[in-house]
């Protein structure tokens, strides 16, 4: 793995007195919040902002923790429960590897979120980035935390694209190579340069004349030269069999407790191949359940 020595480019001091002043105030920032779920607060906010913007994460992150204030709590919800309080979230299998990561912390770290990331890496849904971010904004200990936002500021500020290469080993080792060496300050150097990436140094559109690098960034000093954005792009919802399966668990979380008779699943749907696609992808997910042509949310 290739070491990148710190870059003078990046002012590490002026882009994390940005963030102090100009982070926008989130719930899982502040001090109450960790005090009163922990690291467990911080892992539940982890998985529901994977694909998910902000602004629709909090209402449901708040209700969440209300219920299940800790992994012990959440680990004797049953997976209908769980589904049911995902809610419109999206990519609603995160909602049930939440749950068997609450069952296997309640199981094997007797209730308490592990701080180690090797720890972090065993529990179901937890990859590198989630390990990372819990470790550090919850435990305050230093390791590189790099999401897509990270990404793109480290290919612009340090090596003048105007997007990233596809997500390597090579993005924590350049990232390390950026961090204070005091664990607080390191978790406020990855926590602004997230911010920065999300609210200013954006995939479309960055707003450059706010930026707290411009002065020193590799990609306005080349001009902001194009770089093609080679990131997959998603299907359209509209139409799709991401949208049929949001129908049919919509039609399933409003019929809970109660089961749902195959032929009443969403009936009017315009294509019933789709439909059939999206109830055998539901019960293939563990999201919903078949029983006498009867189909509910998973038991």
């Amino acid at each position: 793995m290739p070491v990148y020595p710190t870059s003078p480019s990046v002012r590490r001091a002026q882009l994390s007195d940005w963030y102090r002043l100009s982070a926008r105030d989130l719930p899982w920032r502040r001090a109450a919040f960790h005090e009163q779920y922990g690291a467990w607060g911080t892992l539940v906010s982890e998985f529901m902002l994977q694909q998910t913007p902000v602004a629709r994460v909090i209402p449901h992150l708040d209700a969440w923790l209300t219920r299940w204030p800790t992994p012990r709590a959440m680990s004797a919800a049953t997976p209908a429960e769980v589904v049911q309080q995902w809610a419109n979230l999206g990519y609603p299998r995160r909602a049930l590897w939440l749950h068997r990561a609450a069952i296997e912390i309640t199981e094997r770290h007797d209730g308490v979120v592990p701080r180690e990331v090797d720890a972090l890496l065993t529990l179901s849904g937890i990859g590198d980035y989630t390990a990372r971010a819990v470790a550090v904004f919850a435990y305050g200990d230093r390791h590189p935390v790099v999401d897509t936002n990270t990404r793109r500021v480290l290919a612009r500020a340090i090596e003048g694209k105007g997007q990233p290469a596809a997500a390597s080993r090579r993005d924590l080792a350049l990232m390390e190579s950026l961090l204070p060496a005091a664990d607080a300050e390191s978790a406020v150097f990855n926590a602004a340069a997230m911010e920065l990436g999300a609210t200013v140094c954006t995939a479309r559109a960055p707003k450059c004349d706010r930026c707290p690098l411009r002065a020193d960034c590799a990609w306005v000093a080349a001009g902001r030269p194009d770089t093609p954005d080679t990131r997959r792009r998603q299907a359209a919802y509209e139409g799709s069999d991401r949208q049929a399966r949001g129908a049919v668990l919509r039609m399933l979380r409003d019929a809970a407790p109660a089961a749902v008779p195959m032929p009443s699943v969403i009936p009017d749907w315009p294509d019933p191949r789709q439909r059939d696609r999206a109830i055998d992808s539901l019960i293939a997910d563990g999201l919903a359940e078949a029983s006498e042509l009867l189909l509910s949310l998973p038991r």
